[in-house]
């Protein structure tokens, strides 16, 4: 029996499972997206929406708002756009597009350590001004009635831990749950995840809290949820060329069957899969070197025997048709078996 006595819940949208795919800037697009909710995620979250960038139709934020996924549809998945930005005016107005464009769950990003995100005052630099997160947060509760998440650090640095006081600010406010990657803005992704600082936040908080920071199987999962008593986990890079894994992972936490990770003829398969659908997303020309990161992740991630000139050719050719063809000669069953 699993560990948790029933679903988790956002809003009217009951989840699958509670193994999250991270919101991940040029990774967690419409058709990545897709093939994790394929293989079983219980929420995958859009790539990071600049507010003011979708309040004036810049191009690439539209695409990141929209929805192309015919696996969430399938799965009743709620589809959760995340939006970035530090003005209330332009928050609000990306929070009604994004619901006219057919969002069910806003998550707000106080979590991002980019330097060009925190110098713009935006991102995990709002840990740094609790008012103005308040305010923010306030700005999207106020322009739409659908559920709300924040996803945010546990601080700055370490000298100014404060995603108890961010996190409580946000329940007030009405945010319905709360994502933490546990380590401070200044961390960036180095060191470890100190699962262990987000306890407080899960006792003092009546809303969920999900635990994000090096979740990389369902060891790391468990160990998490025990450390911290969240009541879900968030999966990042982990997931970049195993896009099974969230659902691995969450079928184990729920003790269900897993999805079995691909053999390797299976992921050739997988992985046409997922560049054809990138054709469809970019076009031919942005997607062939879009890709190149998803399939030097996909190698990397398996056991296939591939020479370097083999893999030069992968991430060089700008041929669709000769990307695919490689794919299919270097995962065949004569390459070992995927990992």
């Amino acid at each position: 029996m699993s560990i948790f006595s029933d679903k988790l819940q956002i809003g009217k949208h009951q989840l699958k499972n509670r193994a999250f795919l991270a919101p991940m800037a040029g990774i967690t697009d419409a058709p990545f997206r897709s093939l994790a909710v394929k293989y079983g995620a219980g929420l995958v979250v859009s790539e990071m929406i600049a507010s003011a960038s979708l309040g004036t139709g810049q191009k690439d934020m539209l695409r990141r708002l929209n929805n192309n996924s015919d696996e969430l549809h399938k799965n009743n998945m709620p589809h959760v756009v995340q939006l970035s930005g530090n003005e209330e005016e332009w928050l609000e107005l990306a929070a009604k597009i994004a619901k006219h464009a057919g969002a069910d769950i806003i998550d707000i990003n106080f979590g991002c350590p980019s330097k060009r995100v925190t110098t713009g005052f935006a991102g995990a630099a709002l840990m740094r001004k609790p008012d103005k997160a308040l305010r923010l947060i306030e700005a999207v509760t106020n322009a739409t009635e659908l559920p709300i998440s924040v996803k945010m650090r546990l601080g700055w640095d370490n000298d100014n831990i404060n995603v108890l006081e961010i996190a409580s600010l946000a329940q007030s406010a009405g945010a319905q749950m709360i994502i933490v990657h546990a380590r401070t803005r200044q961390q960036f992704y180095k060191g470890k995840a100190d699962w262990r600082k987000v306890k407080e936040v899960v006792e003092a908080l009546e809303i969920p809290v999900i635990i994000n920071g090096d979740i990389i199987d369902e060891n790391s999962a468990s160990l998490a949820l025990k450390q911290s008593g969240a009541a879900g986990v968030m999966i990042g890079r982990a997931a970049l060329g195993r896009p099974w894994l969230v659902g691995q992972i969450g079928a184990f936490l729920e003790e269900e069957d897993a999805p079995v990770s691909p053999n390797i003829e299976q992921l050739g398969q997988v992985i046409i899969e997922h560049y054809n659908a990138m054709m469809s997303e970019y076009g031919e020309k942005l997607a062939i070197r879009i890709a190149r990161k998803h399939l030097r992740k996909y190698v990397e991630c398996s056991s296939v025997k591939i020479t370097k000139e083999q893999m030069q050719n992968l991430l060089t050719n700008t041929n669709a048709n000769q990307v695919i063809s490689n794919i299919s000669q270097i995962f065949n069953s004569k390459n070992s078996v995927a990992a």
